[in-house]
């Protein structure tokens, strides 16, 4: 199939995931349903129940969690490649939805991708125990100021931007301690839509850093195969075509904050003037409209969704 010239893909990582996603794409395509057959093989996990009916809490699990985003991101990347001639010249995704944006270029196999990302999960989870580690949203402020927040901050603990996420919101992430410091900073400076994020550990931050030796071991024994499609990555914010940089770079990505705002400053630079947002939600179309607000935008998470993109 030939490429789009102004289109890109983009995946959405943790967060935007909530029970009963997935299901209308299972019930209604094979493709999908083959996707999570292959997905509960790999990660010997009932993602199906996990995914459709919950429980929350059980979903919420971030070994949980990584492997059904991308099951079920890659569910709706089938259907869109079964159901339509849209190909990507340039595709993205946010933290795990990078693992998604591999998948769909062809750099990572599916099975494989679905195993690592369980262990990422688990990886993660451990590396700081429960209640030390916490994340947060600031909003309104500019890079540097947040930078400097987090260096005064820095007497209590571990804490750095975790996610420039565009649009004027960072994210930070580091020890409980340091984290509450920068958000009292912040506050004191007047800065008023500063809130605690609901997540289970800090991640991409240093305090990640077993879990990125543990994940440099996982991919280790993952083939990547080359592409001929770009992947924006969220360490660099530029266009990978190597192969041989992509296993590097997502042990990096553990420890990184992930370049948002400019991975989409980078695919509007490229010429991208349409972008589908492939999977649970619509947390990065949200993000787009405020960086770039000349992109098209439309997401793709429920059979409705494929007929307003066809009728596009």
């Amino acid at each position: 199939m030939k490429e789009n010239p102004k289109l890109a893909f983009v995946f959405p990582g943790q967060g935007s995931q909530y029970v009963g996603m997935g299901k209308q794409l299972y019930d209604r395509f094979g493709v999908a349903r083959d996707v999570f057959g292959e997905a509960e093989e790999a990660a010997k996990l009932p993602l199906k129940r996990l995914c459709f009916s919950g429980p929350e809490a059980d979903l919420k699990l971030t070994e949980h969690t990584q492997p059904a985003m991308l099951t079920v991101s890659v569910a709706a990347l089938r259907v869109i490649e079964s159901e339509t001639s849209l190909r990507p010249f340039c595709v993205a995704g946010h933290s795990l939805g990078e693992y998604s944006a591999l998948v769909s270029v062809g750099g990572l196999g599916f099975a494989d991708a679905v195993r690592v990302v369980r262990e990422r999960g688990r990886l993660m989870q451990e590396a700081v125990p429960d209640g030390e580690g916490m994340m947060a949203v600031f909003m309104g402020l500019e890079p540097q100021a947040v930078q400097a927040i987090c260096e005064e901050a820095g007497e209590k603990g571990i804490v750095s931007p975790a996610n420039f996420n565009g649009g004027g919101q960072i994210v930070i992430a580091g020890s409980r301690p340091a984290v509450l410091q920068a958000m009292a900073l912040a506050k004191e400076r007047g800065i008023r839509r500063v809130l605690e994020l609901p997540v289970s550990a800090p991640f991409h931050c240093s305090l990640m850093a077993p879990a990125s030796d543990g994940l440099r071991t996982a991919l280790a024994e993952v083939t990547i195969r080359p592409f001929s499609i770009g992947v924006i990555t969220n360490v660099e914010a530029t266009v990978n075509l190597d192969w041989r940089r992509v296993k590097g770079l997502l042990v990096e990505q553990a420890v990184r904050p992930v370049q948002w705002e400019a991975s989409i400053k980078q695919l509007e630079r490229l010429g991208c003037d349409r972008v589908l947002e492939i999977g649970p939600g619509k947390v990065l179309s949200g993000l787009i409209r405020r960086i770039s607000p000349g992109i098209s935008l439309q997401n793709i998470e429920v059979p409705e969704d494929l007929e307003k993109v066809l009728n596009n």
